[in-house]
């Protein structure tokens, strides 16, 4: 293999996320120290969404390919790098929390330089710089590329792979160290920034319009990750369906998204691909007929619709209408009949009448939608959003939620029970010791927890499989389902793979 020095990857993790709740817990990862022993010590601090871990990954991987060891822990770190997140509450809070903790550790000899970087820099780097001067580089999401060459001037990477620590590889590093405690699950972001002009959404003002990666380099993460143990991916953007349409302005032959997915299933060994963020306008026939006909494409949607009213809508910015969504629904339960289909929607937009919360949720009753995410509107600043009148108190917010939510754990109770004696493929994510619903069958043994093809990570409920002996995270088994709740299922394993 041609060796080479790692590139730089531009890190830009994402400011703003219409579709995660402020009040959900933060990501805070864990990582065991990997690289050189007698390389430089990077503690880097993972705060907030998913799509940070994607880019924490990224920075790990150049890190290491310039001849750091980086962990997670900053206690012992020369340098402590903190990939902020400037949206969900608890991870804003912790960012500030472990950037001053840092600086304590600086202050007292035991750090020599802190990093901070990443959405919250990106919001409020002046004030940032004004109130903790002791961080001696902050870098934005437009700056992010100048991390490794920034700490290489400073003084605390090698120079050069010449002058690099004993013990670092001349290979070629893998274009992301994968980190969270389910490798055998992973990301694959497939865009940057957004065209949208979505009223409650200020990412087009952090992140610009839409660039899609190159299928080629695409499909190389994807390889590679696959060769590090990667089962499933779940495919992300601002919106998966926009994919390549920036590329095709310039060319009429670039690839959109069906030609990055039939490259990503003939030339990579992932075993199940997960769709998610597909608006309904950008849903295609093409692509609902390759999902239709690939295994690989897993029979689940991820399809945010923010709101099911018209009026407000129009008034999000959205290009969809209630037209369109039930169009699209109809196109893929047509041609997928066991499809899961996921959505979220945004409750107490400005101007949200009686009238167009029930129109949401008849919308919700009428098209029975599998799993449904639901938030209450929050304020952005500098959102055309934020500057409309009608503002909906937080008490209406919050008692529409509930009965939206109450709608919706109705349908979903009813649509897991119709799973009951159905048999699924299934990934195991854990072996637990709890033994959760088999307290009796168990009698002290290990659990297994595992998702069937409609349930994605995180965001979805789980299935518990029994018998448990000879279950390992990773492992594709075929189950049985025995029972269900309004989220998760009980399961049999029926046979192991």
């Amino acid at each position: 293999m041609k060796t080479r020095a790692l590139p730089v990857f531009p890190l830009a993790p994402d400011p703003i996320r219409p579709d995660v709740s402020r009040d959900v817990e933060a990501v805070r990862l864990t990582v065991d120290p990997i690289g050189p022993l007698d390389g430089p010590q990077i503690g880097l601090v993972t705060l907030g969404c998913d799509k940070n871990t994607v880019d924490s990954e990224k920075m790990m991987a150049a890190l290491v390919g310039h001849g750091a060891r980086v962990s997670s822990d900053i206690s012992g770190a020369d340098v402590v790098v903190v990939n902020t997140c400037g949206f969900i509450e608890s991870a804003k809070e912790q960012s500030i929390d472990t950037i001053l903790e840092a600086c304590r550790l600086k202050e007292e000899g035991r750090v020599r330089a802190v990093v901070a970087v990443g959405c919250m820099v990106q919001r409020y780097k002046d004030e940032l710089s004004s109130e903790i001067p002791e961080v001696d580089l902050f870098l934005g999401l437009s700056e992010m590329a100048s991390l490794i060459p920034e700490l290489r001037d400073s003084g605390f990477l090698p120079d050069s792979r010449e002058n690099a620590p004993t013990g670092v590889p001349t290979m070629e590093r893998p274009l992301r160290i994968l980190s969270t405690e389910t490798p055998h699950t992973s990301y694959l972001k497939i865009s940057e920034g957004c065209d949208h002009t979505c009223a409650f959404c200020a990412i087009p003002g952090f992140r610009g319009l839409h660039r899609s990666a190159p299928l080629p380099e695409l499909v190389a993460e994807a390889g590679a990750l696959a060769r590090q143990g990667v089962k499933e991916l779940n495919i992300i953007s601002q919106d998966t369906t926009w994919y390549g349409r920036d590329l095709r302005r310039k060319d009429s032959s670039a690839p959109l998204l069906p030609e990055l997915l039939r490259a990503l299933v003939a030339e990579t060994d992932v075993q199940w691909l997960r769709l998610f963020y597909m608006y309904p306008s950008g849903i295609t026939r093409e692509m609902v007929e390759l999902m239709a006909s690939e295994d690989v494409l897993l029979p689940y949607l991820d399809m945010p619709l923010q709101h099911g009213s018209d009026r407000i809508l129009e008034a999000m910015r959205r290009p969809e209408r209630q037209a369109v969504i039930r169009e699209r629904v109809a196109w893929i339960r047509e041609a997928i009949p066991d499809v899961t289909l996921r959505t979220t929607v945004i409750i107490g937009f400005p101007g949200e009448s009686e009238d167009d919360f029930r129109a949401m949720l008849d919308l919700l009753e009428e098209v029975r939608f599998d799993r449904v995410g639901a938030f209450t509107y929050s304020m952005e600043d500098g959102t055309p959003a934020a500057e409309m009148p009608d503002q909906i108190p937080d008490s209406l917010k919050r008692e529409r939620f509930e009965q939206l939510m109450d709608v919706q754990r109705m349908i979903s109770a009813e649509r897991n029970e119709a799973l009951i004696g159905r048999r699924f493929l299934a990934l195991v994510d854990e072996v637990l010791d709890d033994p959760g619903p088999f307290e009796a069958e168990a009698a002290g043994r290990p659990v297994g927890v595992a998702r069937t093809v409609g349930q994605a990570i995180e965001v979805d409920g789980v299935t518990h499989v029994h018998p448990f002996e000879g279950l390992t995270p990773g492992q594709f088994v075929t189950v049985e389902v025995e029972d269900a709740e309004e989220y998760d299922l009980i399961a049999r394993v029926v046979e192991k793979q």
